[in-house]
This record gives structure tokens, sequence and C-alpha cells, in this order.
């Protein structure tokens, strides 16, 4: 039996770059293993090359809640449930919930609250809309009896 070649090349563009795979005559088999590793290197160099640069004005709102039951999952579970909510609200550009990561220890990190919310907006204007939107304004009233506690941060980021 014999084995069928291919002669092929590739052309692959990302962030204004342009890379040229090229392939010289083989087999079926072997080509489809050289793609498929190739497919894993640009998607990987495509996903860790991007700018991780965040626009200046941007407002970065983190929101700390300190449970009334911090044992119970249940609460956890509805709290992070509401929260998930306000993605819905067009204004907010970037929804991030969770609790407190296990990482080392040191003086300098607080991570005796239970839950957590960080949120993108493009500009300060934006935030307003959110904090006076319907939903949020229902997500306090509907979810408020859940915490004890809350700190606000608001951030305006500030890059060059």
């Amino acid at each position: 039996m014999h084995e069928r070649y291919v002669l092929c090349c590739a052309r692959y563009q990302s962030l204004g770059r342009t890379f040229f795979v090229h392939f010289k005559l083989l087999t079926i088999h072997t080509m489809k293993k050289y793609i498929f590793l190739f497919a894993l290197l640009f998607i990987g160099y495509n996903g860790f090359a991007q700018e991780a640069t965040v626009p200046s004005g941007t407002i970065i709102h983190q929101v700390f809640f300190w449970l009334e039951h911090p044992d119970s999952m249940e609460d956890k579970a509805a709290l992070k449930e509401g929260l998930e909510t306000l993605g819905g609200i067009r204004e907010v550009q970037m929804l991030a919930t969770g609790e407190p990561a296990s990482t080392m220890k040191r003086e300098v990190v607080v991570s005796d609250w239970d839950v957590s919310e960080t949120m993108y907006f493009k500009s300060t204007e934006d935030q307003d809309v959110y904090q006076n939107h319907p939903l949020h304004q229902a997500f306090i009233k509907e979810y408020g009896h859940l915490w004890k506690k809350v700190v606000v941060y608001d951030i305006r980021v500030d890059n060059p």
C-alpha cells in the first residue's frame, strides 16, 4: 500500500505579525500532527501575548462582603448568583466574583471577607449609571440581608 503525501504551507497572522509554516512532503498522518501542534502553539501565543494594560480612565469597582452566616454555603451561593445578575447591566464591562484565595499568609493580606466582586466600567459616568440601575437596586433589596458588612474600593486607572 502506498502512503499519500501532501505538500502544504500555512499562514498565520496575529498581533500584526505574519508567520509562515512550511510543510514539505509529509504523510497525511504526520501533517495532521504538525497542524495540531502548530495550532496549540499559536493559540497559546495569541492568548499570552495580548496586551494586558487597562485603558486610562477605566473604573475598577471592587466590593468585599462579610456574610451574616459565613459558614453557610447556601448564602454564599445565593450571593454569587445575585452578583452574576449585575453583569446584565450594559455599563458593566467585566464582572468577576470569588472568595479569598489560598495564597501565602502575609501581614498585609486581608482575607477575612467571604465573597467579592470586581467590575470594570469605561468611565465614572458608567459607574454612576450602574449605581442607580434598577438591577443593582433590586440586588441590594433582595440580597442585602445576607451580609453584615460591605467594603467598596473604586479605582480610577491612571495608565500612561
